[in-house]
């Protein structure tokens, strides 16, 4: 009898549980770590869809195998509805690194796939030999201006299989044809747990493949060392392939990209601040581009008493005024908060605002919300996903809650030699607390 990855999986997920249930008392709800195996075989996993050059023509893939694997290929073709495709596709050589987590060695393998055409569908594959993956689509930009959406997600980091898996699938059935998903940090709690990266990647499955990763590392992208410092995992260089256009010492975790008439820019609010100022000034001044998107992870505005990042602010927010951001997307404080604080001194028509700055939460883990002059909505004790659609010269922001209820929404619109135009159309229900929302339930 022929069993299925898909079958062993499954009973191997029931079997764990069954045995923590029996044998230490812990339910499966409260269980952090994760259930799923993730030591590297033969077979392509962790396999992951980026850009680290012109999205309109051309794609990185990264992947991993175990060391038994030697060789590493990919194989692409144009995505038609006949399956002969495969009869058309060209393979290329990919490049192969060997790393050690969690007491084992492994392969990381790393493609980009070049001179591709733009606005057009392409399905491609990982492996080598006789051992391939399925087949993956994705779709390179338009070469110039057209309609994009993208999601957006606040830190994922606990209970990813269990709990974050909710909101990014939430998301893709919002949004099945996004054109990437942008993660402001916090993917994961400790960053060199290997098994977080095996949940994280599980929660997502074929997404991270086939809608292109934009992300920024948060602190706990950058677990404590022996020495009592802080370094960047090394996960994150193997996992992501990222344009390398930023700082030197920053690289991929500072950086830009530009799609269709937009630029995303990545900083890292972990590492030297002041050394990225230059470098962010240039890159905005440098913008031809209609709209302008700045994601990292602590915010500049805090939506808690206690936590604002003062020094960040008086770094960054200066530039990201001066040069007219549109979207400041940020996570880190667990909460929800979305709104623009006018610079002091500057004068703004009625209904027009400056740049506008949201934190968010995909995850379970949840703080206290302190009501903040600077955002005019929040929430608390609620997992959210954000969804951007950008036509022209109108932007269309919605937040929705894990379960697909809308919780926030507005409209910017650009406007010629003037600040964005703001049409707010939150919805009329109440703002989400601990007080009016399902709470843990007491002990008895």
């Amino acid at each position: 009898m022929r069993v299925s990855a898909g079958w062993c999986r499954m009973m191997g997920l029931v079997t764990v549980l069954a045995s923590m249930s029996l044998s230490s008392g812990v339910s499966a709800f409260d269980y952090d770590r994760a259930a799923v195996d993730s030591v590297a075989t033969v077979i392509p996993d962790r396999i992951v869809l980026t850009w680290n050059g012109d999205p309109a023509t051309s794609a990185a893939v990264t992947w991993r195998t175990n060391t038994q694997i030697v060789t590493s290929e990919a194989e692409i073709a144009k995505a038609v509805g006949s399956p002969n495709f495969r009869l058309y596709a060209t393979r290329t050589g990919a490049s192969m690194e060997r790393f050690e987590a969690a007491g084992y060695a492994f392969h990381s393998h790393t493609v980009t796939f070049e001179n591709l055409d733009p606005a057009t569908q392409y399905a491609y594959r990982v492996g080598s030999g006789e051992i391939w993956s399925e087949w993956f689509h994705f779709r390179t930009a338009h070469a110039g201006p057209a309609p994009f959406t993208f999601a957006y997600f606040g830190d994922a980091q606990n209970n990813l299989l269990s709990l974050w898996s909710r909101t990014i699938r939430a998301a893709y059935a919002e949004a099945p044809k996004a054109d990437f998903f942008l993660h402001a940090g916090d993917l994961v709690n400790v960053g060199d747990r290997d098994s977080e990266w095996s949940e994280w990647f599980e929660a997502g499955d074929f997404i991270h493949a086939t809608i292109p990763v934009i992300a920024t590392p948060g602190n706990h992208e950058y677990p404590k060392q022996k020495d009592g410092s802080r370094r960047l995992s090394n996960k994150w260089r193997y996992t992501f392939a990222f344009p390398e256009n930023g700082p030197e010492n920053l690289s991929e975790t500072v950086y830009y990209i530009d799609y269709h008439d937009a630029r995303i820019i990545s900083l890292n609010s972990n590492e030297e601040r002041g050394d990225q100022v230059d470098w962010l000034e240039d890159v905005l001044e440098s913008n031809t581009k209609t709209w302008t998107f700045v994601t990292f992870h602590h915010p500049i505005y805090s939506t808690k008493v206690g936590r604002d990042n003062t020094k960040l602010r008086a770094l960054w927010k200066p530039i990201l005024d001066e040069y007219e951001v549109d979207l400041v997307l940020q996570g880190h404080d667990h909460t929800y908060g979305r709104g623009a604080n006018v610079a002091t001194g500057r004068k703004m028509r009625d209904g027009e605002v400056g740049p506008m700055y949201v934190v968010s939460v995909s995850g379970p883990k949840m703080y206290e919300l302190t009501e903040r002059e600077w955002f005019d909505r929040g929430a608390e004790n609620s997992q959210l996903y954000q969804v951007i659609h950008v036509d022209e010269n109108k932007l269309e922001y919605q937040a929705y809650l894990a379960t697909g209820e809308l919780y926030d929404a507005f409209d910017l619109i650009k406007q010629d030699g003037r600040s964005n135009r703001l049409v707010d159309r939150t919805p009329k229900t109440p703002r989400r607390r601990d007080d009016n929302t399902l709470d843990k339930p007491k002990k008895k």
